[in-house]
């Protein structure tokens, strides 16, 4: 589906994207992750034809991403973290203007722009102003514009950045639909749980170069399995192992009896942790 050799991209003298290299041929959700100002947000640029890479190459479905840029086009679609919907025009509005610059026979527009609201309960917000809408019903439109021409892949930078707990699940399970109905999904995100909780696949990128690759699962293994989280000094500390006995004889070595500690599985934050050593920090782009 997308294949990513030695992909270099600079800003003057600085190096934001250093050499990395991806082949991607899952059809399900791809987790991009890494600390603010990783290289995240060019690397989605690039992939989605908006930027021209220093050096390498970029394939998406065997298309070269310079010199196919608008059949590239025709088949992806995106959703960026800072929606960029027409504010003053209506739900319907958007996802019509959308539909027809990516040239949408005219014919199957309603019924495609049915089909989508209807998915995205968006039936009872089509004459709304989008001026007039939250931030989860925003994303839900954008959604449906970049799906409008029925993209093989979608691409969704922060896509519940800002969002409250609930419109972030509702959004999840969007998502999860997308990928049941045979669109490939690339999402960047923040959230270690919701990168844990969607994706098939993930890797991260720190300092322009890709740090690990792999399933959720292999990735948390890459640490240890069993994780004990202990207070030394006013601070919480963590440290994993490879199985429950470890972290028991750790325990009943370094940590008094009276102290509180916590016993668990280790989770994807802590791998980000682990090999970036960078707090998630704010939603910003790179």
């Amino acid at each position: 589906m997308i294949h990513i050799d030695e992909l270099v991209i600079k800003y003057g003298d600085f190096v934001a994207v250093d050499g990395i290299s991806l082949d991607i041929q899952t059809k399900g959700i791809y987790g991009f992750l890494g600390p603010n100002g990783a290289g995240k947000t060019t690397t989605m640029r690039a992939l989605t034809t908006l930027l021209k890479p220093t050096s390498g190459s970029i394939t998406i479905q065997g298309l070269d991403a310079i010199k196919d840029m608008q059949e590239i086009r025709k088949r992806i679609g995106m959703v960026q973290q800072y929606i960029s919907l027409d504010k003053e025009i209506s739900v319907r509005e958007n996802i019509i203007c959308h539909a027809l610059l990516h040239k949408v026979p005219r014919k199957e527009i309603l019924s495609r722009m049915k089909e989508l609201s209807l998915m995205l309960g968006l039936e009872k917000y089509m004459d709304k102003l989008i001026l007039d809408l939250s931030g989860g019903w925003r994303r839900r439109t954008a959604i449906a514009c970049a799906l409008m021409h029925r993209p093989k892949i979608l691409f969704l930078d922060e896509p519940t950045a800002g969002l409250d707990t609930q419109s972030r699940h509702i959004l999840w399970d969007i998502v999860r639909d997308l990928r049941d109905s045979g669109t490939m999904v690339f999402l960047t995100t923040h959230y270690m749980d919701e990168a844990e909780a969607l994706c098939d696949h993930i890797a991260i990128i720190d300092g322009g170069k890709i740090i690990a690759e792999g399933t959720p699962v292999q990735l948390n293994n890459l640490i240890g399995k069993v994780a004990v989280d202990f207070e030394r000094g006013g601070k919480v500390i963590t440290k994993t192992f490879a199985s429950r006995d470890m972290a028991k004889e750790f325990i009943s070595e370094n940590i008094p009896e009276d102290s509180t500690y916590s016993l668990r599985k280790t989770t994807l934050e802590d791998v980000f942790l682990e090999l970036t050593g960078s707090g998630l920090g704010g939603v910003v782009d790179d």
